[in-house]
């Protein structure tokens, strides 16, 4: 891992930029609008609140098996479907980071780490305090338990793994383009593979451990275990994504490894 660990030396050299460069990133996507950097924070939350409006005041569903576990099915899709949105965004911005700044790395011997980590930290900005406001309003149905808490370190969690990804991904698309369009498609459809739709004891037991190899999937349990239980999540919502974590690192280590001579050239 000697080469991870000069990237995040890199990286550290250069945290005060790679925080401007976030910030800048937002303000550039939004100048143009009258509303600024406001846009970002509304269609995710115009989301939210039309799966609670369609769902818990219209249609009055529940989801859940038998009526004692069941439970108000726009509270239950708002738990898995932001965090689902917020890693979708940070993986999308992370994966086409290094096609966008082509131009600018040919022109300036900077960290290419900078701009994976910039993309992840853009979305970071408008997803986080959305995620933060999720755990605090569903607080006070849980007479403020403390389990609440473990939801820091696990959207922690998700940001690291979701930087790594990023700049893994950022790697192979730039060494082939097929990369973004398969990702993509990975992405529209891996929400169908993870149980944001639907709790994980409804899907067919036979089947369940595909839905394990989502990285998401142990995320969504454990918001929907602390967030609609008031529990602490599971050992297996730990465990998983720090064995992501893992795998993702050393894969980016070797790639890093293999392409950093020519990596500039191929954007």
């Amino acid at each position: 891992m000697q080469v991870l660990a000069q990237e995040l030396a890199a990286l550290w050299r250069s945290r005060s930029l790679a925080w401007m460069l976030a910030r800048r990133d937002l303000d550039t996507r939004h100048a143009a609008a009258a509303g600024g950097i406001v846009w970002a924070y509304v269609q995710p939350l115009l989301i939210v609140a039309a799966y609670y409006l369609l769902f818990d005041v219209v249609f009055n569903m529940r989801v859940g098996e038998g009526a004692a576990k069941s439970r108000p099915a726009g509270q239950f899709l708002i738990v898995g479907a932001l965090p689902w949105m917020a890693f979708s965004d940070a993986i999308s911005r992370g994966m086409n980071s290094l096609l966008d700044a082509g131009s600018l790395l040919q022109k300036n011997a900077l960290p290419i780490v900078l701009f994976p980590v910039r993309a992840v930290l853009a979305s970071t900005i408008v997803f986080g305090p959305l995620l933060v406001g999720m755990m605090l309003v569903y607080w006070p149905a849980h007479g403020f338990s403390p389990a609440l808490l473990a939801t820091i370190p696990l959207l922690a969690l998700q940001l690291l793994l979701c930087a790594v990804l990023g700049y893994l991904l950022a790697v192979l698309a730039a060494a082939l383009r097929d990369t973004v369009q398969i990702v993509t498609f990975v992405l529209s459809v891996g929400i169908f593979l993870s149980p944001v739709l639907f709790p994980l004891s409804m899907f067919p037991a036979d089947w369940r451990w595909a839905l394990w190899l989502n990285p998401m999937t142990p995320f969504v349990v454990a918001y929907q275990v602390i967030l609609l239980d008031g529990q602490w999540p599971p050992l297996a919502s730990w465990l998983a994504p720090l064995a992501w974590l893992l795998v993702s690192s050393l894969l980016l280590d070797v790639v890093l490894r293999r392409s950093r001579e020519q990596l500039v050239d191929w954007l």
